[in-house]
């Protein structure tokens, strides 16, 4: 056994010594209770059946709120074969884990309809069969409830589609074959035939080629039985459309006066069916357990995904969550749950009553305290400008974007020092010596570039007269956060550990940034390292990056979102929580609706984002978002679409507005639309969303039709976190006591998919 071996294995022993710890500290605190098999009888009169603790038995019950369960259970939780039958008509019989849908099992629904085959974790997720109440089948792979990989669906009007599948839509390679014998094989994204592909009418004439959004666009080919055939560029517009004609030698100019818009009208009666929506899934359903007739008259429910225990780190998470010792027990524990859970179930909380309205945050101070003379790191400032300057102002020769892979070797770095009384290369200065060092020197001035950065105007931001800020509290890594005076550029401290990632994967940054020029992925202008001499000999490495939510509007919120639940919570109470307050995933109440080209430019630049990420084995990523509401009345509260006030607009008079038709204007007008772009300056529309408060913590809450307009800032951030063997520990250690799905720290594979779930949960089209 190696070095690196035996040290995981003293990790992974101390992980399970702390586990069991806290199992006996919690046994002792709460007690344990033995398994009694009831009667009917007794159960009826004081149900002491349902245990912490104890051996698997059967049991038979008919629930307080009339729902029905019969099959195994073992610690609390239905375990093993068991049949669950809810008021509604719904049913589940099949395999169970510790309260959750687990294995093989069907799930029916009252219209008719059913699922017969695997689930996880409360999902329909692996191979199943879905039979809809029209008569729609679908088999193949699901995953998390819906349709994802390899699958087949025969729709009730006849027509079949065999192909792959990503979020409930086709996607990738399939073949679609209408009832009249019409069919397509090729190419499809987001449900719509999309790529390369050909289409095959009954009649014998086909078109191959291109596609955008179920139509011909771009270069293809339409045949004709008899061997004549067109070859051009397709458009809907007929300006656009041009080709030629090669008619066969059986029919000469047969197909003379023919004319290709007629495809798009023949086209456009070949519908794509639709499917059947499913609006109560088994994830969605919820266990109503017995409880001790001195507990009250409220029984607990779950999510049959088990969610009632994500999300905060407590000894009592294992503990029964249906019974109680009596009503001061129960109050207490109710009163803890909804406290550390962040959930305050009160009338006058606008997470969970949309009666009450939504307001404006208060304007928080400016963000940081100005790094002046006297400030502890204030010659970690002056070395920073005076290492910028010269970095950014030494003479370079002009450079090519396209850059040789010796820029990128992790050994291409320039030393320089700085003695107070100057060099030939450097200037005299006030501050103690130190050693000046910069990363790839020839990616980041290539970088800059790429992203249009004067170097002027880059020096005078970072180097100028204004001061530095120092962010108040460093974050959750131990960074230090620090911004220029003009709010343009953030500069981060970071580990080793970083910098060594941001090396390894600059090659693949700096060509995923070139090739997509509305990347999402946070922009970084210079990697840098200062050396204190002295007998510290301390070294602070540092990285300038863009920062995302800068704009001459004021942004209201502020959400960070990674699709965990674990911990995503602020703890500040909403009397306290400003402008600059940075909100998480179980704070966010909307969801984000882009008009329909920028919904589809944004989910397919999620997509190639993510799949970057995932391919350089980083994690722990998010998505920050910046709200600035366009509509606010006089007393604070945020004014939904279609209600004006009355008494005219009453934000600051000061701060830029947009009117409604300013706004339609720049969406039109794509010469004054230049400040607007995927993630900077985006006229959107947010729908409110209302959680439930029960013993659940909704990612996504329901949608109330209550919309509010929007400009939208959001960018991804924090790329740069490997998955290494401190977050390997953190996940084995924190999945022996809550659900793995619901941590942070998860394999690179699994997080950038769970993180493009939640994304495409909570941004939508606008329709």
């Amino acid at each position: 056994m190696n070095k690196e071996q035996s040290g995981v294995l003293r990790a992974w022993e101390a992980t399970v010594r702390k586990t069991q710890a806290a199992k006996k500290r919690a046994n002792s605190i709460f007690g344990t209770i033995s398994t009694t098999n009831a009667t009917d009888d007794d159960t009826e009169n004081n149900d002491k059946s349902v245990s912490i603790s104890g051996e698997a038995y059967f049991g038979e019950k008919i629930l307080p709120n009339g729902d029905y369960y019969t099959g195994q259970w073992y610690d609390n939780f239905p375990n093993g074969q068991g049949k669950y039958l809810w008021t509604d008509g719904c049913m589940y019989i099949g395999e169970w884990h510790r309260g959750k849908t687990m294995g093989r099992g069907r799930f029916s629904w009252p219209s008719g309809a059913f699922y017969e085959g695997e689930f996880k974790s409360g999902f329909m997720d692996g191979t199943g069969k879905y039979t809809g109440s029209n008569g729609d089948t679908y088999k193949g792979k699901w995953v998390m409830n819906l349709k994802h990989g390899n699958g087949i669906n025969q729709y009730s009007s006849g027509d079949w589609y065999e192909g792959e599948w990503r979020r409930g839509l086709q996607e990738g390679h399939g073949k679609y074959q209408w009832s009249n014998e019409n069919r397509y094989v090729g190419e499809w994204k987001n449900g719509v035939i999309c790529g390369k592909g050909t289409f095959v009418w009954s009649n014998g004439i086909k078109y191959d080629g291109y596609w955008e959004d179920g139509m011909p666009k771009g270069n293809g080919t339409y045949h004709w039985p008899d061997g004549s055939f067109y070859v051009g560029n397709w458009s809907k517009d007929p300006e656009e459309q041009n080709g030629t004609y090669y008619p066969s030698g059986s029919s000469l100019a047969a197909n003379l006066e023919w004319d290709p818009q007629t495809v798009y009208n023949e086209l456009a009666g070949c519908k794509i069916c639709p499917g059947e929506k499913v609006s109560n899934l088994p994830s969605q359903k919820k266990l109503a357990m017995w409880y001790s007739t001195k507990g009250g008259d409220k029984p607990r429910r779950m999510s049959v995904d088990g969610r009632v225990s994500v999300g905060i780190e407590r000894a009592f998470d294992k503990m029964s969550m249906w019974e109680s010792d009596g009503d001061v027990g129960e109050m207490r524990r109710d009163h803890l749950d909804f406290e550390l859970f962040g959930v305050r179930h009160d009338d006058t909380n606008c997470k969970f009553n949309l009666g009450v309205p939504l307001k404006v945050p208060k304007p928080g101070k400016r963000q940081g305290e100005t790094i002046s003379k006297g400030h502890k790191n204030y010659e970690l400032m002056l070395n920073l400008q005076l290492g910028i300057r010269h970095s950014v102002g030494r003479p370079a020769p002009a450079t090519s974007l396209d850059l040789k892979a010796s820029a990128f070797d992790p050994k291409e770095k320039i030393w320089t020092r700085f003695p107070p009384e100057g060099s030939k290369y450097t200037p005299p200065h006030q501050s103690s010596e130190f050693k000046w060092k910069d990363y790839c020197p020839v990616v980041f001035r290539t970088l800059r570039k790429l992203f249009k950065v004067d170097p002027a105007d880059y020096m005078l931001s970072i180097c100028g007269n204004d001061a530095l800020r120092e962010l108040s509290s460093p974050g959750k890594s131990g960074s230090f956060f620090y911004l220029t005076d003009d709010d343009r550029y953030m500069i981060k401290t970071m580990k080793k550990s970083e910098v060594k990632v941001l090396i390894r994967m600059l090659s693949a940054y700096y060509n995923h940034v070139r090739s997509f020029e509305n990347t999402m992925v946070i922009k970084y202008y210079g990697l840098h390292c200062v050396k204190l001499t002295g007998p510290t000999q301390k070294k602070v490495r540092f990285i300038i990056m863009g920062n995302l939510l800068r704009s001459e509007y004021t942004i209201h919120r502020r959400f960070d979102l990674k699709g965990s639940s674990l911990g995503r919570i602020t703890e500040k109470p909403e009397c306290e929580i400003d402008d600059t307050t940075i909100l998480k995933d179980l704070d966010l109440n909307f969801i984000f609706k882009l008009q329909k080209a920028w919904f589809q430019e944004f989910c397919r630049q999620i997509d190639r984002d993510c799949e970057f990420l995932e391919q350089e084995r980083t994690m722990d990523y998010s998505l920050l978002v910046g709200l600035h509401f366009r509509e606010i009345s006089t007393n604070g509260e945020l004014i939904p679409c279609g209600r004006r006030n009355p008494s005219g607009n009453s934000e600051n008079e000061s701060a830029p507005r947009l009117s409604r038709s300013d706004m339609d204007q720049l969406l039109l007008d794509h010469k004054r639309c230049g400040s607007i772009k995927l993630g900077a300056n985006m006229p959107a529309r947010v729908e409110r969303t209302i959680r439930k408060p029960e013993f659940e913590l909704q990612l996504v809450g329901e949608q109330t039709g209550e919309c509010y307009e929007v400009l939208m800032f959001f960018g991804i951030i924090d790329i740069l976190q490997d998955y290494d063997i401190t977050k390997k520990l953190e996940h084995a250690y924190k999945s022996i006591h809550y659900d793995p799905t619901s941590i942070s720290a998860v394999d690179p594979k699994q997080y950038s998919k769970r993180f493009r779930d939640f994304i495409f949960k909570v941004f939508a089209e606008d329709t």
